[in-house]
């Protein structure tokens, strides 16, 4: 497969066609060119799309001269067309390397909240993208989601209660994956809790401040009871352990809620009442890990994981993002600190954007926040924003250096902390290489699979 594939462009029809002879470039931060030495684009992966970039025009590489060219118009059917710019969005499983180059024009309206990567055509491959594979666990694949059965067997479960009835909107309209394992009866199920969130981040995807676009999911209306929340999460730890031993887990903290932190005390109780009724499975929060001695309290309830979520391990480019009400990136060190007192597996969920996260600086700061609180995972999560409007709001904040390269920052990671798991995927009981099941949990009757 050639390193350097054929420009795409979308054009007013809605067809997508490949150039002739320019080649795709590639955009890391600002700059735009070719990818790196080695760092060669894989092929579209099943449950990938394409996604026109409207208002943006396509840019090319001349093969001959090296230059930039901007395609304002292009000739389809004898008549000449205004084209956009093509990017991808890669399924779960993979992490961008690149984003996609172009040329916004004036009238550009600010993109829809995905992920938007590089892609281009190569003649023998098809269409192409420039990502890695990060996790090929396969039973987190889009084959082994929205199956044929899955409308079935959520009216089955709707009207069981007020959190089921908001996952069947999770797993049918947002096709979230934890949303419908519940109703698959396997590996991490999820449990919305909370309606509240103290956080402004500039990508929240389930609720955004007036005058900055549009959420992809909608929050949901009302909390449920902790009672509520144990019952979902009993039935799930103990159907789905059946089938998924080892990998069976209940997660707080979803894409259609706020921070799962702010309702410490009925997610306690609950947490209380799922290990009083079963000790298998895992019990996992994603948090903003704002509230340090709420997540004690969680360690205290029967907590064993825990997945914060970060764009940066550096305090202005963090606390530039996730604008926080009371709270300070200290705290979240400190959140860090409770779970590694409390021997959590600690995962942290790295909002990943080429040509910032990958700066020397920004990864050297990663790595020292690993070491020092013993984190176990790494997930790399594409970060789901208008490409330049994170790059605005973070280039005034992230370290003043050259990129390395997505693949290079993660090779780096792996090298600094040997055992480092970097993928995609929360990791259940019995997935979890370096993890010792603490003392607090045996007692519970926690098991270790």
């Amino acid at each position: 497969m050639p390193a350097h594939p054929r420009l795409l462009l979308a054009l007013p029809d809605g067809s997508v066609t490949e150039h002739p002879v320019l080649l795709a470039p590639v955009r890391s931060g600002s700059d735009v060119g070719v990818s790196g030495p080695g760092e060669r684009p894989i092929a579209l992966p099943e449950g990938g799309s394409l996604s026109r970039l409207p208002g943006q025009r396509p840019v090319g590489i001349d093969p001959e001269s090296g230059e930039l060219v901007v395609l304002r118009e292009v000739e389809s059917e004898g008549k000449r067309v205004r084209p956009d710019a093509v990017a991808a969005v890669l399924p779960p499983g993979y992490t961008r390397t690149y984003l996609p180059a172009s040329h916004r024009t004036p009238l550009a309206p600010q993109l829809p909240q995905w992920a938007y990567t590089a892609a281009g055509w190569d003649d023998e491959t098809g269409f192409v993208v420039h990502a890695l594979h990060t996790d090929k666990r396969s039973h987190w694949s889009a084959a082994s989601h929205s199956t044929d059965d899955l409308p079935e067997r959520v009216t089955a479960r709707r009207e069981e209660s007020s959190l089921t009835r908001q996952l069947a909107v999770c797993a049918l309209e947002y096709r979230c994956f934890t949303a419908q394992n519940i109703f698959y009866a396997q590996d991490e199920g999820a449990i919305p809790a909370s309606t509240t969130c103290n956080a402004r981040c500039v990508g929240c995807i389930s609720e955004q401040q007036e005058g900055e676009g549009v959420a992809s999911h909608e929050r949901m209306d009302a909390p449920a009871s902790a009672e509520a929340m144990a019952e979902l999460g009993i039935a799930h730890l103990t159907q789905a352990g059946e089938t998924a031993r080892g990998r069976v887990m209940v997660s707080f903290g979803q894409g259609c809620e706020g921070e799962p932190l702010t309702r410490w005390k009925q997610i306690s109780e609950a947490i209380g009442r799922m290990r009083a009724a079963t000790g298998r499975g895992s019990i996992n929060i994603n948090t903003n890990g704002s509230l340090p001695d709420a997540m004690a309290a969680l360690v205290d309830a029967g907590l064993d994981s825990a997945r914060v979520s970060l764009n940066s391990a550096r305090k202005s480019l963090y606390e530039a993002y996730y604008r926080p009400v009371h709270y300070t990136w200290e705290d979240v060190e400190r959140t860090l600190a409770v779970l590694k007192q409390g021997g959590c597996y600690i995962a942290l969920n790295l909002l990943t954007f080429p040509g910032i996260t990958d700066r020397p600086g920004e990864v050297a700061a990663l790595s020292e926040l690993i070491g020092t609180y013993g984190v176990h995972q790494v997930q790399t999560r594409n970060l789901a924003l208008d490409p330049d409007q994170y790059f605005g709001l973070a280039a005034p904040h992230a370290s003043d250096d050259v990129a390395l390269g997505v693949a290079e920052m993660i090779r780096q990671l792996k090298r600094d902390h040997p055992g480092l798991v970097v993928g995609n995927y929360s990791r259940g009981l019995g997935e979890r290489s370096t993890w010792k099941l603490p003392a607090r949990l045996k007692k519970l009757g926690v098991e270790a699979r």
